[in-house]
């Protein structure tokens, strides 16, 4: 680095002695001093310890934090926002880690008590807007605020499948499509749900024709 320095300060004393103008005088003029002042200054080499000299073994990196899951919170919604509720108290603003996705997030607290936490939902009901959700820190708990992406009542914080949507592609069979959608329903179901499926599984194996208006004549 030092002989970079007196190569560059000797090429700027040439252009100085060329240089006319008094503005372009100034800025090599400055830029000389600095360069003097950088060739002036101690370089700093790491000194390896003793043991490091010794064994030749490299210091390990540091370990990966350990962070204790927060899966028990509380939350409620509008038609714009989802709000999940931490219990959690010490908690530092500046302590916070954030990653906001669109159908996810993973929020992290350092140093809380001495320990890391962590609350996190991989694969959420639906897209929410990462530039506004935001993190907000209270006395005994933290408030995780979530922007949905489109207006709308979410069912669950949790993406479900649809169970109850029949798979019709171009190659299924439509009546294989309604027997999935039975059993759905027959799993979903309670028990007057359950017996009235099998009624009608029992009735169609057996050739009956089912009359959709039974019981209301």
């Amino acid at each position: 680095m030092g002989d970079e320095l007196a190569l560059d300060l000797e090429e700027l004393r040439q252009l100085q002695s060329l240089a006319k103008r008094p503005r372009v005088l100034s800025l090599i003029s400055s830029e000389i001093r600095n360069l003097e002042k950088l060739s002036q200054e101690p370089i700093s080499v790491p000194v390896p310890t003793p043991t490091q000299l010794a064994t030749g073994v490299k210091v390990p990196p540091t370990p990966a934090l350990n962070y204790v899951t927060l899966g028990s919170f509380s939350w409620d919604q509008d038609n714009d926002k989802v709000k999940i509720y931490v219990s959690l108290e010490g908690v530092k603003q500046e302590n916070i880690e954030t990653d906001f996705k669109p159908m996810s997030f993973d929020v992290k607290f350092h140093d809380v008590q001495g320990k890391n936490y962590r609350c996190a939902i991989p694969k959420l009901n639906k897209e929410i807007e990462l530039e506004k959700c935001k993190v907000l820190v209270k006395p005994t708990r933290v408030i995780i605020t979530l922007f949905k992406a489109s207006k709308g009542n979410w069912l669950d914080l949790h993406y479900k499948e649809d169970k109850l949507k029949p798979n019709l592609g171009k190659d299924r069979d439509p009546m294989a499509g309604i027997m999935d959608l039975m059993k759905n329903m027959y799993e979903e179901g309670d028990d007057e749900m359950k017996k009235t499926i099998a009624k009608a599984w029992t009735d169609a194996r057996s050739g009956k024709a089912a009359d959709p208006l039974q019981g209301y004549r």
